[in-house]
């Protein structure tokens, strides 16, 4: 499984839209940014992906997560690709790890190298499909967007499969 976290803001983004001639795309704003911050894990055997939102990404919501994935396979060894954050070598997080050795192997990436981890174009996906051209009023409207992205994907395991580039 790939495995990564990242942070959807409601920075209001432009990207490539369509308009009249000489009509500028306007996004409203209300002057404040709002964040979600997801953990993430995509197995490669079948495309299923496992979103978990936290509050913020730290040690204690990464062990969270690892929990998380255990439920989902309980009987299972997973190997986990990930990059070297910080909060992925947090001493609880390898207490953990050590009286769970049965259920967890862990890749670490290189350093400064997020283009080894495919679940990096999921995080891409996301953010084109949540936030790129969109208002968003508050956190609950994020939330929202993420919930219906993450019922899509949930649907369409080959599709994730396809754009991370891990399809047969």
């Amino acid at each position: 499984m790939y495995v990564d976290e990242t942070h959807i803001r409601s920075y209001q983004i432009l990207r490539t839209t369509w308009s009249e001639v000489g009509q500028q795309k306007q996004v409203p704003t209300y002057g404040h940014h709002a964040h979600v911050s997801l953990f993430g894990a995509v197995n490669v055997l079948n495309g299923e992906t496992i979103l978990h939102r936290v509050a913020a990404a730290n040690a204690t919501t990464f062990l969270d997560f690892l929990r998380i994935l255990k439920s989902h396979y309980p009987d299972k060894l997973m190997v986990l690709v990930l990059d070297n954050a910080r909060i992925h070598h947090a001493k609880m997080v390898k207490e953990f790890l050590r009286q769970e050795e049965e259920s967890f192997h862990l890749i670490f990436l290189p350093p400064y190298s997020p283009q080894l981890n495919p679940i990096e174009r999921l995080w891409k996906w996301i953010k084109e499909t949540v936030i790129a051209n969109v208002f968003h009023k508050d956190q609950i409207d994020i939330d929202r967007a993420i919930a219906r992205f993450m019922e899509y994907i949930d649907q369409q395991p080959e599709e994730v499969l396809r754009r991370l580039g891990c399809a047969a």
